[in-house]
């Protein structure tokens, strides 16, 4: 399963920014993998904390394949030793299981957070351990599939922002003035970034002044 999107977001921001019109229009369709279940999604997330895309998915199948399916029933199981032998932290093997206990015990209903607002779906996750801001930002997106998701605590949309608009830095406010102008339709405008920033557009380059090499 893909995020959703259609003509109506393309041709919203299309119509609200020029920029962005032409880079939708150059990379065309983004999929984007969601997964539609919040517990696996925030086990999934927690998984892939600081470490690379592919060895966030090779822990993944080697759960799946250990554990079956993903749930706080199958989580309690599973000693934490074996947790980390799937090559996960010690630390990230207890946020789950944490996170499985507080389930089952009826302490977070997973059910509910799709009846909340953004914001008050974000501070709900955050309250469990191992999950910040950000990552409860990608999991209403890739999860909930909210439509108004814009992360500034993402390095990889601000590269977007530089090598798309030529900036050189994207501060707080120029930030929130490009969530204004995308805003209903923020989760869509976040993918064409992302992609934009890994390559899609070849002769696109980021804007940000090189480091300077320490002297000897």
């Amino acid at each position: 399963m893909y995020f959703q999107y259609g003509d109506r977001e393309t041709e919203y921001l299309k119509a609200k920014d020029k920029v962005l019109g032409e880079v939708i229009e150059r990379i065309g369709p983004v999929y984007r993998e969601v997964d539609p279940d919040l517990f696996s999604s925030v086990v999934h997330h927690i998984i892939g904390q600081q470490i690379s895309t592919k060895a966030q998915a090779t822990i993944w199948t080697r759960m799946r394949e250990t554990l079956g399916e993903v749930n706080p029933e199958n989580i309690l199981k599973a000693e934490l030793r074996k947790l980390q032998s799937l090559g996960m932290t010690f630390r990230k093997a207890e946020y789950i299981k944490d996170f499985a206990e507080k389930v089952e015990k009826g302490e977070f209903d997973p059910g509910e957070i799709e009846l909340l607002s953004d914001d008050e779906a974000i501070k709900r996750l955050v309250s469990l351990k191992g999950i910040g801001v950000w990552t409860a930002e990608m999991i209403l997106l890739f999860c909930l599939q909210r439509p108004n998701i814009f992360s500034f605590d993402d390095l990889a949309i601000k590269r977007g922002l530089r090598m798309v608009y030529h900036h050189r830095d994207i501060n707080k406010n120029l930030f929130e003035k490009y969530r204004r102008r995308f805003s209903p339709y923020c989760s869509v405008a976040s993918l064409y970034l992302w992609a934009a920033a890994g390559g899609a557009i070849p002769e696109l380059r980021d804007h940000a002044p090189k480091k300077k090499s320490a002297g000897r």
